[in-house]
């Protein structure tokens, strides 16, 4: 969504300004070029010039995009000034990152070196369930909750789709992934939920875009499921092997213990 956001702002624009706020990209400048497209890999935003350059940023849990034309905000909210990480302006618009990561600029012939080792992605022209399936069956004694997360599996899956995957499939998000009965079907869902939010900015599960009601477990701990009504619960997940520090996945999972049932915390 982002990306395509981006895309919509920034593309065929040339580019007059911009100001990079990093200290390894201190004295970069991308004037004078004009931005072919925006796209994403995952939480990865890619945004290629005409002379073959990428400018890559990776959102992880707290970056943003934010642009405005002529004044008017485009998309995104405001964030303090310290969290402004790059500015790129045109003739007409002004694009600013905020707390984005990972910002680097390579030849796009490179850009392999900083995507080629994600799996399929959910909303890219190489989406494919078969490979994704295959990735995740590779490490069977693994528990589903954090392999949805690796974006080596499959490359779009943020905290909220898996809470809400898990929980439309009837799996404990500690089962293991060898125990989940049909993963294709899994991914085949996984596809079609990102698509279905892919041009607006609500995520919504339940088919209601209401507020309150658009997701069936997620950020609703100790809330009644919708389906059974029993108390929705909430812990840490993480993977025993790495430990809660260095756990990339250890984030806030959400489910139903009717439900889901299988492996608790």
């Amino acid at each position: 969504m982002t990306a395509h956001k981006l895309h919509g702002a920034l593309g065929g624009g040339l580019l007059t300004r911009t100001d990079f706020r990093l200290p390894e990209l201190a004295t970069a400048d991308l004037s004078g070029r004009t931005v072919t497209e925006v796209v994403a890999h995952g939480k990865h935003i890619l945004l290629r010039t005409n002379d073959g350059l990428t400018m890559h940023s990776h959102l992880m849990m707290d970056g943003s995009w934010t642009a405005s034309r002529n004044g008017k905000r485009l998309f995104g909210s405001s964030h303090p000034a310290h969290h402004l990480r790059v500015v790129l302006e045109t003739a007409e618009v002004i694009a600013q990152g905020h707390r984005i990561h990972d910002v680097r600029i390579v030849s796009t012939t490179r850009e392999s070196e900083l995507v080629g080792h994600l799996g399929p992605d959910l909303l890219g022209s190489d989406w494919d369930s078969s490979v994704a399936a295959t990735r995740l069956l590779s490490t069977p004694d693994r528990m589903i909750g954090p392999a949805l997360l690796d974006q080596r599996n499959l490359a779009g899956i943020g905290n909220l789709y898996k809470c809400e995957l898990l929980f439309l499939r009837g799996v404990s998000p500690w089962a293991t992934v060898g125990s989940v009965p049909n993963i294709p079907a899994m991914t085949d869902l996984a596809y079609r939920l990102l698509r279905t939010n892919r041009d607006r900015w609500e995520q919504v599960t339940t088919g209601n875009n209401r507020p309150g009601q658009q997701t069936w477990v997620y950020e609703r701990g100790s809330k009644p499921c919708r389906r059974c009504g029993t108390p929705i619960r909430r812990a840490d997940q993480h993977e025993p092997d790495k430990g809660r520090l260095g756990d990339p996945h250890a984030r806030s999972t959400y489910w139903c213990p009717h439900c889901q049932p299988g492996p608790s915390p």
